[in-house]
């Protein structure tokens, strides 16, 4: 059994949610968001209670197939409904002398310390703020949000010994010592 696909998931009341045949679309103050869930799964809706349950389908050879699915499915579908309802939040720190980030038109535009600008695209219903050194990415699809985030703190991750570059909001950096100092010849 999935523990977290027998978890039922709550709706606030300035959700809407529609299931028709395998789609499921949710709609909040943050934006609509929808998905084709396949065919191992099953979600139902209760408006009464106002929960939704995600169930599998089915079973025999394909039993660990079908709770890998009820575990995503439920996460997914949960993930929508707290996107939509309050959204997600993914912060980066710039760190690094000439290092820096600006908002042009529907494009976030990086400079690194390469000879050329980092540019990214913004998708729609994401958002990004730059205040200094700080990148804050907002929106209502996590999935989009991360990977954002995750593919800004590839195009510069943190330098080990010389801690520039960019890194998430709470990420610490453990310096390691330089040659010199290693070998206490630099004293």
């Amino acid at each position: 059994m999935s523990r977290i696909g027998k978890k039922p998931i709550p709706v606030p009341t300035n959700v809407e949610v529609n299931i028709e045949g395998r789609r499921i679309t949710v709609k909040g103050q943050k934006g609509t968001l929808s998905l084709e869930h396949r065919p191992e799964v099953s979600v139902e809706w209760d408006q009464k209670e106002r929960l939704i349950y995600v169930r599998p389908v089915g079973g025999g050879k394909k039993a660990r197939r079908v709770k890998a699915f009820w575990g995503l499915y439920r996460a997914l579908v949960n993930n929508m409904v707290v996107g939509v309802s309050q959204g997600f939040r993914k912060r980066l720190y710039i760190e690094g002398k000439g290092y820096s980030a600006r908002v042009q038109k529907n494009e976030l535009v990086l400079e690194l310390g390469y000879c050329h600008p980092v540019r990214f695209s913004l998708e729609e219903g994401i958002q990004v703020q730059v205040k200094g050194n700080w990148i804050e990415i907002t929106g209502a699809d996590k999935q989009k949000v991360g990977q954002l985030a995750a593919n800004i703190y590839r195009s510069r991750p943190p330098n080990v010994y010389t801690g520039k570059g960019v890194r998430y909001e709470g990420q610490e950096i453990k310096l390691k010592p330089g040659k010199v100092l290693a070998a206490g010849k630099g004293m």
